[in-house]
This record gives structure tokens, sequence and C-alpha cells, in this order.
């Protein structure tokens, strides 16, 4: 899809009007993202993380040491010794040289092993030492089909994570974003579900026309989405487990920029069949509708604040896009960014404290935090000139965001001190509209 002219990013994409054929149904395989590291952190924490022994059976396809120490790295938290460095290759406790691991300046060392359990499982055991202390901080065993090595590999770097940092680890979770393969009217649109690294990329929607501002349940079964399948923006729901979909919202005129409240019962959205795009909150069991905005300019992009008493979004009154703050209950919105030209696509921390939005001004637009702890202090994370569409990991270590390089759209995970970039892209074709999926239960 081409990437519009930035006046008002959300509010000229819901413009476009077009007759689909959509189609939804069973998750599908789809090309995988191709990831690329850019930059480091030389304060980072160092670790090291062994290659497991393997305890016989055929080789295996999933190196997990491989996957935790992507998922360190990306984190900007750690820096993991690369696999050409490591020395020794201990499978317990009991045979790490601490010594070796001190020369090469490691605080800490996660070793482990892997063993057949019969009927196409694995038992997976991690260790993880305090290098300095020769002390076991953490260990456990994982049970698990030879198959899912990936999502094993996730959850013991998540729970490494949570013991050194005392913050839950965001590896184990899930993206969504959307992608456009091919040129013209042969262009094809999905809605993607993938691992947070980008592996395992499903597709869960397959569209002729665009698909827009992909929005997670908080159970994560779920994602609300805009399509434009009936020659008109809708709002719709798939849930990502059974294939299922429910229209929303199909009003006359703009439907967009679906955010679900924190309970999961009610959805906040842009509609402008009032006249301009006004916010408005949906009761997903009763439909009811509850309008929270009422002015002349253009209202979207709403976004809730974890307590579920207010609601952000991005209005024009003040002349330029801007973020404001409005109660779920309504009230009288309060403009929240004053630093920056044009502020627009909000997305929360879990905390509350911690604000992304797309910042720009001319034609430079980059990813800007916003701390509200601190008196609205404002940091870059990302470079520019063309970035979009932010989303926190639910433990706000990282973001995505989307950016234009060249003619094509790819992803970038990053960390939140902006030190450590991953870009996602596709062989051919263009990747948008991310969004970081909330954590999974066991």
């Amino acid at each position: 899809m081409t990437k519009p002219t930035r006046k008002f990013s959300l509010g000229v994409l819901l413009l476009m009007l077009a007759a689909a054929a959509l189609f939804a149904g069973p998750v599908a395989a789809q090309s995988p993202l191709t990831v690329d590291i850019v930059g480091g952190v030389k304060t980072a924490t160092p670790i090291v993380v062994v290659p497991f022994a393997q305890q016989g059976g055929a080789p295996l396809s999933t190196d997990v040491a491989d996957v935790m120490r992507n998922d360190f790295n990306r984190s900007g938290k750690f820096r993991s010794l690369a696999r050409s460095d490591i020395v020794e290759t201990p499978a317990q406790g009991s045979e790490i040289k601490f010594a070796t691991w001190r020369l090469l300046k490691q605080d800490y060392i996660v070793v482990g092993r892997i063993a057949d359990a019969g009927n196409g499982t694995l038992n997976v055991t991690y260790e993880l030492w305090d290098v300095n202390k020769q002390q076991e901080l953490l260990g456990g065993t994982f049970t698990t089909p030879a198959g899912d090595l990936r999502s094993v590999a996730h959850r013991m770097a998540d729970k490494i994570y949570q013991k050194i940092t005392g913050v839950r680890g965001a590896f184990w979770t899930r993206i969504a974003y959307v992608t456009s393969v091919g040129l013209g009217n042969n262009t094809t649109y999905s809605l993607i579900v993938a691992d947070s690294d980008g592996y395992n990329p499903q597709v869960a929607v397959r569209s002729r026309e665009s698909l827009l501002s992909p929005a997670w349940s908080p159970d994560g079964s779920s994602i609300a989405y805009v399509s434009f399948e009936d020659g008109n923006s809708s709002i719709r729901i798939q849930n990502i487990l059974t294939g299922a979909r429910q229209l929303v919202s199909a009003r006359k005129g703009i439907n967009g920029a679906p955010s679900w409240s924190p309970d999961g019962k009610k959805l906040a959205v842009s509609l402008s069949y009032v006249g301009n795009p006004e916010i408005f909150v949906i009761d997903l069991a009763s439909h009811q509708e509850t309008r929270l905005t009422n002015s002349l300019s253009i209202d979207t992009e709403p976004v809730w604040a974890p307590d579920g008493q207010s609601i952000y979004f991005t209005s024009d009154r003040s002349g330029r896009p801007q973020i404001y703050q409005v109660a779920a209950s309504g009230g009288t919105p309060q403009r929240i960014t004053f630093q920056g030209q044009y502020n627009a696509k909000a997305s929360v921390s879990y905390d509350g404290k911690q604000i992304a939005m797309v910042q720009g001004g001319g034609n430079v637009y980059r990813i800007v935090i916003q701390d509200q702890s601190l008196g609205g202090q404002q940091r870059f994370i990302s470079p520019g000139p063309l970035d979009d569409s932010v989303s926190f990991a639910p433990n706000a270590s990282m973001l995505l965001y989307s950016a234009t390089e060249g003619s094509r759209g790819v992803l970038y995970s990053v960390s939140s001190d902006g030190m450590v970039r991953d870009r996602l892209r596709l062989a051919e074709g263009n990747v948008q509209e991310p969004a970081w999926g909330p954590y999974r239960e066991p």
C-alpha cells in the first residue's frame, strides 16, 4: 500500500474506499521475516548462554541457546557472548569453570541439556548461575514437543530476564502486523500473527484491499482491525484460535482505529457518521455506543489508559495533530503533548508512565517516548526519517514500529532506550501496522 502524504495519517488512510474480497479462516503459514540486528549496548549486562548438550536422539532443528542469545541481545538489557567466543561447553553447574568466565568478563552463565522424554517430547533443563558468586540463581525443566523448542527457549529467557532484572520478560509473546505483496490490483494484504522475534508467522486474515490498525484483545485470543471488504471501512474482530469473525461497526463514513478496553469488554473507535471523526466507545455485548468527543476537528487513534479510566487520542483541534486525554466516562479532553509540530498514534506502557508516539515536522518523522512520571520529558528512540505506528511490548522493555526505507515498508523491534534495533522485513513486499500482543499464559 502506498504510504500517504502525512498530514493526518490514519484519517487519510481511512478515507480510502474500495470493494474487496476478504478471506478469513483457518490460520495459514506465511513467508517469514528476515531479522537483522542493528546496534548494541556496550554497558549492557554480560551473559553467556552455552550451547545446550543433547543427550541422544536425532539432531534438533532449533538451537535453543541461539534463540535465547538473540532474545537477550534485542532486549537492550543484556549483551550475550558470541557463540564463536564460547571456549567451554559445560552442561550443568558442576562442570562450570568459573575462572574461565570471569576472565571473559561474564556476569552470568546459562547452561542446559536436552533429553528424549518419549512419545515425540523432550525434556529441556536449564540453570542460571552468578559467575562472581559461583551461585545458582534459577533452574528448571520443561517438557515439550520436539517441534516447540523455540517457545521453550523464549520461556526460559523470560524467566532468566525476570530473575536478573525483576521485570517480567516478554520474549514469549506474539506480534501482529500487515503485509502487502504485489502491485496495483494484484496486491494482496495479510494480517499476520508471529512470535515476538518474527518467527513462525501465520496468516489470520487475507484481503485484496487494505487492512489497517490491528489491535490485540487483552487475553490474546482475538484481534480487532479495519477492513474495506464492503466498499467502506468497517471494524471487525478476528478470533485467531477459531477463525470466527465478528462485525463491530460498519457505519456510514469512517469506521477506524479500534482499541480494546483493559477488561476486554469494549472498543474505543473513531466514527464519522455524525460528521467529523469522533471518539466513541462501543460495548461489545450490548453494542451500545457512547460518544466521548464533539468537535469540528478530526479525532482518531484512541488508546486506553491501563487503568481503564481514560483514553488517549489524536486530534488536530489545535491546528496540528497532537495527543489528548479524555475520561472514559466523558468530559473535556486535555492536551498532553506540546513538543513537536506533529504527535500521533500513541501507545501507552503497561504502568501508564510512558507514552510512545510518532513525532514529526517537515519531512522527518520519528518515534519518541514521553515519560509522564518525569514531567513529560521526551526521548527519541528511532532515527527516522519516515517512522510510524509504534506499539509497546507488555513489559515496556521493547517496542515495535514501522518505517519506510526507500520504497519498502519494514518493521523495527527496538529496546526502550533506542540502543538496539532489529529490522524485520519481507523478502518481497511491505510490512507495516505493527501491534505487540499481551502476555501468554502457560
